[in-house]
């Protein structure tokens, strides 16, 4: 329920939605986004970021939490891991169990791995990602109106043009392919009484093109692949995250020392491939902003791939979706599928006015929404002092038809209706909220890990752990075919490259030469990374984000 203040401003919103449903505003020119995001996006913040002083993307600008971490020295000493006591062997290592890593899992056993050569290392449970908490949808051009050279032109303009294009090339291409592939297993798409999938717009998105699964995607492929990786017999080590990668004399990456959470104890898995699939960095909180990622997305696979070399890409860009829930503040930063949107959910400010397309890219969208709350003081205030804009969904069910939001959008309704929110009767509040990591380890299209002289052997990369694929800006429904594409690749190439792949010695001399660079750099011990888990206690975890302004 909403208190009192908030239901006058609820009664404009009511007043205007007539008149509102007869025309949407137009979109915004190239020249309107340039000067909104320069002006209002989180990313144009002075003293936000700084230049890394260390390792191969020495000088390359990141987020000042993401610098703390890369800048940081190791939890363990490498003269600490006896590296002789093998405790587990492998043909393939995986780190990370959600939808990238289960993917690459998969494929590797379809290109000839038997699943006990197979090792998925994960920080939590498996399925425990961002994979599982993806609502809106998965996009795939496989409609006779469109096609992966459409989708290709998209995900370039999304991206400010800043995207590696054989890395969209693959994701667009081999798009089809995974829906297909989805289907073959079992994930149940949204489809018409005919058959036909049902497919709708994205914020960026010229065609309609997003697959989805109600409003629970992500779990629902989750759900899926994970079934079949525990059928095929792939073991999986959970609550054992890692924190170091191993390489051979010769510099190839021959596995990872793990950290058992339930023992504390450390563990070293030899392997012939690594799959790094650890996800991104939206719990490190980047500018103080909540974060709609899941528990252990803390950039452990950034801070392990950067110190054996791995280059890094478009870290100067993070993206905060634009529907972060506002109200009540004990769901404060959590998604607000941009389905609702897409479906016809409008974002109106206090006095009920519409003030932006409501499919603009997530980027701009999200600076409309900041300019409207901080400049022109047009946001709903609510009784903590947070302030946010309403999502008309009540539009929604005028436009489509009763029952849309029950048989669409179930997880949204159900969220909003454990507080005596209505959000077929009632608008609700949302705010930006920190969503993505659009750039991380640089690849090339067959998943290899790229460092200072060309492909680092024996290193993979898949998902939001990877950078080139979105740019500066991800649209919707890429980020779930990222980890399926490129999950795919690594485990399609991992496979050929340990049919062939000798391991030498073991050795952590590469983390020993980078914390003699961090000695060099006068950089204080005081930092350790990987963190593994965020840290919540203290007045600034409390008070995050109400004034951040």
């Amino acid at each position: 329920m909403y208190p009192k203040e908030m239901e006058k401003s609820i009664r404009k919103v009511e007043e205007t939605r007539q008149e509102r449903l007869k025309k949407l505003p137009e979109r915004m020119t190239a020249k309107e986004r340039e000067e909104i995001l320069k002006k209002f996006h989180p990313d144009y913040r002075k003293g936000a970021k700084r230049k890394l002083k260390v390792g191969v993307s020495k000088g390359s600008i990141l987020p000042n939490e993401v610098a703390d971490l890369i800048e940081a020295y190791p939890l363990i000493h490498p003269d600490e891991i006896d590296l002789s006591q093998i405790d587990y062997e492998t043909d393939i290592l995986i780190i990370g169990g959600g939808g990238a890593g289960t993917a690459a899992a998969l494929w590797a056993y379809y290109n000839g791995i038997k699943p006990e050569n197979i090792l998925i290392a994960t920080k939590l449970r498996h399925g425990d990602a961002n994979t599982m908490m993806a609502q809106g949808g998965i996009q795939a051009a496989d409609k006779p109106n469109d096609s992966p050279a459409i989708h290709y032109l998209d995900v370039i303009g999304g991206g400010h043009y800043a995207n590696k294009p054989e890395l969209v090339a693959r994701l667009v291409l081999d798009a089809p392919l995974i829906i297909k592939w989805h289907e073959d297993l079992g994930v149940m798409y949204d489809k018409k009484p005919d058959g036909e999938m049902i497919t709708v717009h994205g914020g960026g998105t010229s065609r309609k093109r997003m697959h989805s699964a109600k409003d629970y995607t992500g779990m629902e492929i989750m759900r899926v692949l994970r079934d079949e990786a525990r059928n095929i017999g792939i073991t999986t080590l959970e609550f054992s995250p890692a924190i170091e990668l191993i390489t051979d004399e010769q510099g190839k990456v021959a596995g990872a020392v793990l950290f058992n959470m339930e023992t504390e104890q450390y563990y070293v898995v030899k392997a012939k491939a690594t799959i790094m699939a650890t996800g991104g960095f939206g719990r490190l909180h980047i500018q103080g902003f909540p974060t709609t990622n899941h528990y252990g997305a803390t950039a452990d696979g950034l801070v392990m791939a950067y110190r054996a070399g791995a280059k890094l890409r478009d870290m100067d860009s993070v993206q905060y979706h634009p529907t972060g829930a506002a109200y009540p503040e004990q769901i404060l930063g959590l998604l607000v599928t941009e389905k609702v949107r897409s479906l016809g959910g409008q974002p109106v400010n206090v006095d009920g006015e519409q003030f932006v397309h409501p499919l603009e890219p997530r980027d701009v969208e999200a600076s409309a929404f900041i300019r409207e709350c901080y400049e022109r003081n047009k946001g709903v205030v609510t009784p903590t002092g947070m302030r946010g804009v309403w999502l008309d969904s009540p539009m929604i069910e005028m436009i489509h038809g009763k029952g849309t939001i029950e048989r669409r959008l179930g997880a949204m309704f159900r969220m909003f209706q454990r507080f005596d929110i209505d959000m077929r009767e009632e608008p609700i509040l949302v705010f930006p909220t920190l969503h993505y990591q659009n750039g991380g380890i640089e690849i090339d299209k067959e998943a290899r890990v790229l460092g200072k002289n060309g492909v680092i052997a024996g290193l993979f990369a898949a998902g939001e752990v990877e950078g080139g694929v979105h740019g500066k800006n991800r649209l919707m429904g890429n980020s779930l075919l990222d980890t399926q594409v490129f999950g795919r690749a690594a485990g399609i190439n991992a496979a050929k490259y340990v049919k062939k792949a000798k391991i030498g010695k073991l050795t952590l001399k590469h983390v020993k030469k980078y914390i003699e660079e961090l000695k060099k750099a006068k950089i204080k011990e005081e930092r350790k990374s990987p963190v593994l888990l965020p840290d919540y206690r203290g007045e600034k975890a409390v008070a995050r984000m109400i004034d951040i302004f």
